[in-house]
C-alpha cells in the first residue's frame, strides 16, 4: 500500500498541474495492483473529486471559468456520465477499453502539448449540438471506465482551437469534477462500495497533498506546455505496463 500510495500522490502532482485529475492512470494502478474490480472506479473518481476541487476553485478565483464554453459538454455529458455508471461491464471488457482510453489520451495530449503556451487572439466556436454530443460521448466514457473526461476534452478543444489555454484548462477542471461526481452516482447503483472505501483513506489523502502541490508547480515554477509533456509521457507508460498486462 506504501508504494502504491506514493504512485497515487505523484500521478496527483502530475496532473492536478496541467488541470487534470488522474482519474485513468489511478485505475490502471489499482488494476494492476490487484484491487477488486467492483471497487476501484469508485476510488478513482473520488481521487479525481478531490485533485480536481483544489484546480477549480483555484482558477475560478482567477476569473478563468468561461461558462459558456463549458455548458454545452455539460448538459450532454453529465445525465450520459450517470448512464454509463450504471452498466454493468466485464473485467476483460474493462481493461482493454481503459488501455484504448490512455492510448489515445497521451497520444492526444503529446501531439497538442505545444498548444498550451498557445498566444493566438482569434478562437473557433463549436456548434452547439457538436458540443452537446461530443460532451455526451466524453460523459458516456467517462461514466463506464470511472474517468472525469477532461483528459480527452482538453485536447480536442485544444486541437479546434476553442479559447484561451487558462479558458479550457479551467472548463477540463470542471467537466472532471461534474462528470466524476455524476459517475459516482451511477456507479453505486450498482454495488453497495461505501463501506469498503474507508480502507484506502491513504490514497485519498495522498492525491490531496499531490493535487495542492501540482497546484503550486502549475502557477509558481514550470512552463504548462511542459507540464502537460510530462502528462503524456506518464499517461503513455502506463498504457505499455497495461498492455503488457493484457497481451
Amino acid at each position: 500500500m506504501i508504494i502504491l500510495t506514493l504512485l497515487f500522490l505523484f500521478t496527483a502532482l502530475i496532473y492536478s498541474s496541467v488541470g487534470f485529475g488522474g482519474g485513468s492512470t489511478y485505475l490502471a494502478l489499482l488494476l494492476l495492483w490487484g484491487v477488486s474490480f467492483t471497487i476501484f472506479p469508485v476510488i478513482a473518481l473520488c481521487c479525481n473529486i478531490i485533485v480536481v476541487s483544489g484546480n477549480c476553485i483555484n482558477y475560478a478565483r482567477a476569473g478563468n471559468l468561461n461558462f459558456k464554453l463549458l455548458l454545452p459538454y455539460l448538459i450532454g455529458s453529465i445525465p450520459l456520465a450517470f448512464i454509463g455508471g450504471a452498466l454493468p461491464i466485464d473485467k476483460k471488457i474493462f481493461e482493454i477499453l481503459l488501455f484504448v482510453i490512455l492510448s489515445a489520451a497521451g497520444l492526444l495530449l503529446l501531439i497538442n502539448f505545444k498548444t498550451y503556451d498557445d498566444h493566438e487572439t482569434s478562437y473557433k466556436s463549436i456548434p452547439f449540438p457538436i458540443s452537446v454530443f461530443i460532451g455526451g460521448i466524453l460523459g458516456f466514457l467517462s461514466g463506464v471506465v470511472g474517468i472525469g473526461g477532461g483528459i480527452f476534452l482538453s485536447p480536442i478543444l485544444f486541437l479546434i482551437r476553442a479559447a484561451k489555454p487558462k479558458y479550457i484548462a479551467t472548463a477540463a477542471s470542471m467537466f472532471i469534477l461534474i462528470n466524476s461526481i455524476s459517475g459516482i452516482f451511477g456507479q453505486l447503483t450498482k454495488n453497495e462500495v461505501l463501506s469498503e472505501l474507508i480502507n484506502y483513506w491513504p490514497l485519498m489523502l495522498a492525491v490531496f497533498i499531490g493535487g495542492q502541490i501540482g497546484n503550486f508547480v502549475n502557477i509558481k515554477l514550470l512552463p504548462t506546455r511542459i507540464l502537460a509533456l510530462l502528462t503524456s509521457a506518464l499517461v503513455l507508460f502506463v498504457a505499455i505496463r497495461m498492455g503488457f498486462k493484457i497481451f
